[in-house]
């Protein structure tokens, strides 16, 4: 059965606990209101590690002023049952309190420089910011030897990559597959905002990221490609943030560069809902 712990304190103890056995302790960092494509995150973790540990947060720090922080669905009996299903042994739920305990305006901030400038980080300003200091506090609440994220947030596992290795954080990072509806769609919290009929349109992000892919392993210009798949997107009734291609380090690849690794990224709205997603390639 699993624990479900909301103190500190007790949160501590059963680490230490686990860690005077020498037992292997992995961390999957979420916002709850979970899906199979978390529970897919525990499953990778098992295979690393002796025990388990799953964060259900809401982090108020990485939403902006008009995005749907007080909206976000909060589910935690039933984050808790699936987490038990998944192979979890510890679920931690701390209050926004046990978290900033000075508050979110007092809070000491984790900013990291560069890779949170450009996509999500310029059309969600702060947004990194907020990631990186709770995943920080994260790693210091619960001390793992592994953490494992999803790579459909592609930017987001590129800023904790950079500061895990810049603050020497002695952390293994696993990077989980996207998990996919039947029609290609991305699994997300947020998919459950689509109405029925924006529901099958959204799978068309999928289907660009595949003919950006195709486009670009032909020969066609990346300029091109980008902009035939925000025309894309518009015809499908998508507002669309960005459709780009980059490196894996999220810079634009190099006039005439020839071969090596790419990733396709987009970032659309279908009515109110906003969707990411990505896929990686090489050329």
């Amino acid at each position: 059965m699993i624990e479900t712990v909301v103190e500190l304190a007790a949160l501590r103890a059963r680490i230490s606990e686990w860690k005077r056995e020498g037992l292997r302790v992995a961390l999957v960092p979420t916002m709850g209101n979970l899906h199979a494509g978390h529970h897919s995150l525990v499953h990778l973790a098992r295979q690393h590690a002796d025990r388990v540990v799953a964060s259900v947060f809401v982090n108020p720090t990485q939403f902006g002023p008009n995005e749907d922080y007080g909206q976000y669905p909060r589910t935690p009996e039933a984050d808790a049952a699936g987490l038990d299903a998944a192979g979890c042994d510890l679920v931690w739920m701390p209050s926004v309190e046990t978290m900033y305990p000075f508050g979110t305006d007092g809070t000491v901030k984790v900013v990291v420089p560069g890779v949170t400038a450009v996509l999500e980080g310029a059309h969600r300003p702060g947004h990194f910011d907020g990631v990186a200091t709770v995943v920080t506090r994260l790693f210091n609440q619960v001390q793992p030897d592994v953490a494992v994220f999803g790579r459909k947030d592609y930017q987001q596992l590129a800023v904790i990559r950079y500061f895990v290795r810049e603050l020497a954080f002695p952390i293994e990072l696993l990077a989980a597959p996207i998990l996919r509806e039947t029609d290609g769609l991305a699994m997300s919290s947020r998919n459950q905002y689509l109405s029925p009929e924006e529901r099958p349109r959204a799978a068309a992000i999928h289907g660009t990221l595949q003919a950006m892919r195709e486009a670009v392993q032909d020969g066609m210009p990346p300029a091109v490609v980008e902009a035939q798949a925000r025309d894309s997107l518009i015809a499908a009734g998508f507002h669309v943030d960005y459709a780009v291609l980059r490196t894996p380090a999220l810079d634009e690849p190099g006039q005439g560069q020839q071969g090596g690794a790419r990733v396709a990224l987009i970032a659309a709205r279908l009515g109110r809902t906003r969707l990411i997603d990505n896929l990686e390639f090489t050329i």
